[in-house]
């Protein structure tokens, strides 16, 4: 049986953690094409930067704004990691403690739908097969069309962001919720029916779909589209009912989580957790952030990072109430890698 098709996630996936005023982190296996950024021990907005919008340019995951040009943020994508500004709250303000999330793409791409005949709305961007993540710019033309995601698989989570527009949401795609739902990342929205944002219609191995909603297809505006398709042993996308209990549900990943991201899609009041394994770094302390606010960093005992998944421990329904749930999870280590060698807990 071949539990996972990547034995070292760290050569896709890393997370870190630094002191303000560092200007340069260089410990990565990679270079990154995503970084998310979020100071941990106070107030501050997300900071998304993307290598296909290009260095300095910034999107916060907690708020409608548009795309922003940063000078002092992240300045470049380097091949073991990153540099910055040094001086930019978002990212590294001297004094204060940071996390960022690191994810590497890196083979470009330029589809010119009509010469290609693949989608109907051009794209470019950087993608990579082995780990299921590609990175997408289009301009929506406010007309029902499809867009080469750049994977030779297909996407089981899209989130979208138009660049331009600073009243309009960021646009999540679920496998697990279907195509004619819309979840939104900045808010604490339970998830509403829509025909407009995705067509109703499910992505394929080559393209995804977008209606006329201007969330995801505003004519003549700029959109950036993160599209990552399951990887056994290292990438999963689902969802788990709670049950309202310590002895909290179990939920199988098949590897060790590096990076969970849970949220409450029917509640319709709570956040977004995200929990990684750098932040305390034990179970069952494992801080937690959340993406729809620019709160600090905020204790979390409420779940346990498991060799082959996680496990809540906390009743409550944040994550684990009597009601349904989605989450996101990136690998630390497989289960069990492709050459039999099992992993450990925590």
């Amino acid at each position: 049986m071949a539990y996972t098709t990547i034995d070292k996630p760290t050569d896709y996936f890393e997370t870190v953690t630094y002191a303000g005023g560092t200007t340069d982190i260089s410990s990565l296996d990679f270079q990154p094409d995503w970084v998310w950024g979020k100071k941990r021990d106070g107030a501050e907005n997300h900071g998304i930067f993307d290598s296909v919008r290009g260095a300095t340019k910034t999107i916060n995951s907690n708020t409608t704004a548009a795309e922003s040009t940063r000078g002092g943020s992240l300045t470049s994508f380097d091949n073991d990691g990153f540099t910055m500004g040094g001086s930019d709250g978002i990212i590294s303000n001297s004094g204060s403690t940071y996390v960022a999330w690191c994810w590497r793409a890196g083979t470009s791409f330029t589809n010119d739908a009509s010469s290609t005949g693949v989608g109907s709305i051009d794209s470019t961007g950087s993608f990579n097969n082995d780990a299921g993540f590609s990175i997408v710019s289009y301009t929506g033309t406010g007309s029902a069309g499809t867009i080469k995601h750049g994977l030779n698989s297909t996407p089981s989570w899209i989130l979208v962001k138009n660049r331009i527009d600073g009243s309009i949401y960021w646009y999540n795609y679920l496998k697990v919720l279907g195509n004619n739902t819309e979840l939104y990342l900045n808010g604490q929205d339970a998830a509403p029916n829509s025909t407009g944002a995705w067509n109703t219609t499910s992505p394929t191995s080559s393209v995804f779909s977008v209606g006329s909603h201007g969330g995801t297809n505003a004519s003549g505006e700029a959109t950036i589209a993160y599209c990552f398709a399951e990887k056994q042993g290292y990438s999963k996308f689902g969802s788990y009912t709670g049950n309202n209990n310590a002895d909290g549900a179990f939920v199988y990943t098949g590897f060790k989580p590096a990076w969970l991201l849970v949220f409450a899609y029917e509640a319709g009041n709570e956040n977004w957790m995200l929990i990684d394994n750098k932040r305390d770094g034990f179970n069952v302390e494992n801080e937690q952030v959340f993406p729809n606010t620019n709160d600090d960093e905020e204790s979390n005992d409420e779940v346990d990072l498991l060799s082959n998944g996680f496990k809540l421990r906390r009743a409550n329904t944040r994550m684990n109430g009597s009601i349904p749930y989605i989450y996101m999870a990136f690998a630390e280590s497989p289960f069990v890698t492709s050459t039999g060698v099992p992993t450990t807990a925590r």
